[in-house]
């Protein structure tokens, strides 16, 4: 007999990278005492650099004194990967899930979060793929669309994936993309003749493809202002 298996979905628009990372470690805890479910963030961050464990600053390639003038923020945070840029008109997802309860691992875990924007990209006839050996993220040839950063606490996880709709570009200039000196970045709008629907559609074609990807059929989803009108969620 099939497990029925639940997702709750937090549609929460744009957020401030600090105010989503204070969400991600309240449900981490949540998580990892029962208290909650799997629990999927569909958000959009503000002009944002983050740098992770590694703390790899200096492949930032402007003075952090100069962040305020293209209105952008840094941050330090304790995912893997390298530095990486959020903002608006990516779709990104932090998936807060238990690992140990779907009996998957690290590196397969990191493969369907791959497959997750493989898919969404496939959708609009964007041939995407993992990238090489010391490449994260998903590529279409040399460029790249999707980055990945995870974390995993005591088997549950958090921070996750980035898919470039179309955000603005001239935002990786700045930096030295994931530590990868020789690639472009790109984005779906970049790579497709295909008229583009509305962003919204695209989230949620995206959470669509992680939600079957990682097998669950039972979705709950939660829009921004139920979600915050209700203290307790984030408390």
């Amino acid at each position: 007999m099939r497990v029925l298996r639940t997702l709750e979905v937090w549609k929460l628009g744009v957020v401030n990278y600090l105010d989503a990372l204070k969400l991600q470690e309240k449900l981490v805890l949540d998580r990892k005492s029962h208290i909650r479910c799997d629990t999927l963030l569909s958000l959009q961050h503000p002009p944002t650099y983050t740098v992770g464990k590694r703390q790899t600053v200096h492949n930032l390639l402007i003075p952090q004194s100069d962040l305020e003038q293209i209105g952008a923020e840094l941050h330090y945070t304790q995912r893997g990967g390298d530095i990486t840029f959020h903002g608006p008109h990516q779709a990104i997802l932090y998936p807060i899930i238990s690992l140990r309860d779907m009996g998957l691992g690290a590196r397969s875990f990191v493969e369907k979060i791959e497959l997750t924007m493989i898919e969404l990209a496939a959708l609009y006839g964007v041939k995407a793929c993992p990238g090489q050996t010391g490449e994260t993220g998903v590529w279409v040839a040399e460029r790249k669309i999707g980055a990945i950063g995870v974390r995993i606490s005591s088997g549950i996880t958090s921070h996750g994936m980035a898919f470039n709709i179309d955000p603005d570009l001239t935002y990786f200039r700045y930096i030295v993309p994931c530590g990868i000196t020789d690639k472009e970045v790109t984005s779906l709008r970049r790579e497709t003749n295909v008229v583009l629907p509305a962003e919204e559609i695209i989230q949620e074609q995206l959470i669509t493809c992680f939600a079957r990807i990682f097998g669950y059929s039972n979705l709950i989803w939660k829009e921004d202002a139920s979600i915050f009108s209700d203290k307790n969620e984030i408390e």
